[in-house]
């Protein structure tokens, strides 16, 4: 136990790192800023325009957001450090390929959470309003909160396959949106592969969850896709090709 937790630290070490270089560039404010922007816009559209105080349009939109902004948070993650030379450097350290990816991870997934955070402002105005959903606003924030790992991981994973920011951007991108369109061509194809096809499909989870439904099935589902992924990203770091 006391083994692990070590090696966690080591981790965060790492994670500190990642989370500095967002913050001493304009990468993190810059992604921040046009979630919040972003965000803010369709829940005031919602609240003064159209007189519904709710916070569904930003479950909406958040997958979409996330396509986006996650690839540029994670496109640096491996093919900057492969493209300058540090990531023979920082394989060659006392740690595991495991903790390196767990830490550039940690990273992306404390910003989305941080950007995440800052939404909650809107729901404390619906409930002081007193038109809150408790169930599916919470069921919401987890599906966004497991939503922005999954991204990171394929974001993660698509840096890893490149030493060229622009490339991973572009791979992390096609893979999340794949991965998004696959419910909803569900319907174009047989039952039987439809179901599967509909079962792999990031979004079709988040819908369940959006409605306030925590089913062990959606969180065993973004448990296993950030499993393979981080697989994936392992056995391409295990090459090392750089």
């Amino acid at each position: 136990m006391n083994v692990m937790l070590h090696k966690i630290a080591q981790s965060w070490l790492i994670t500190r790192r990642e989370l500095k270089s967002y913050f001493d560039g304009l990468t993190g404010y810059v992604v921040l800023v046009f979630f919040l922007l972003i965000t803010g816009w369709f829940f005031g559209n919602s609240l003064f325009i159209n007189n519904i105080a709710t916070v569904q349009q930003i479950f909406d939109m958040t997958p979409l957001l996330f396509m986006f902004f996650v690839p540029a948070l994670t496109m640096g993650a491996f093919a900057e450090e492969r493209r300058s030379g540090t990531l023979e450097l920082l394989l060659t350290m006392p740690l595991r390929d495991w903790q390196v990816i767990l830490a550039k991870l940690l990273a992306t997934t404390v910003l989305c959470l941080i950007a995440i955070s800052f939404t909650l402002v809107y729901v404390f105005i619906i409930a002081a309003l007193g038109n809150m959903d408790a169930g599916a606003t919470t069921g919401g924030y987890i599906g966004m909160a497991l939503y922005g790992l999954a991204c990171a991981v394929m974001g993660i994973y698509a840096s890893s396959l490149t030493r060229n920011q622009i490339v991973a951007y572009l791979l992390g991108f096609v893979i999340i949106l794949v991965f998004f369109l696959l419910d909803k061509s569900a319907p174009l194809l047989p039952a039987s592969l439809g179901n599967v096809v509909e079962y792999l499909g990031t979004d079709y989870h988040y819908n369940n969850l959006m409605r306030g439904v925590i089913d062990t099935r959606d969180l065993l589902y973004y448990a296993s896709l950030m499993l393979f992924f981080g697989l994936m990203t392992a056995h391409n770091l295990a090459k090392r090709d750089v």
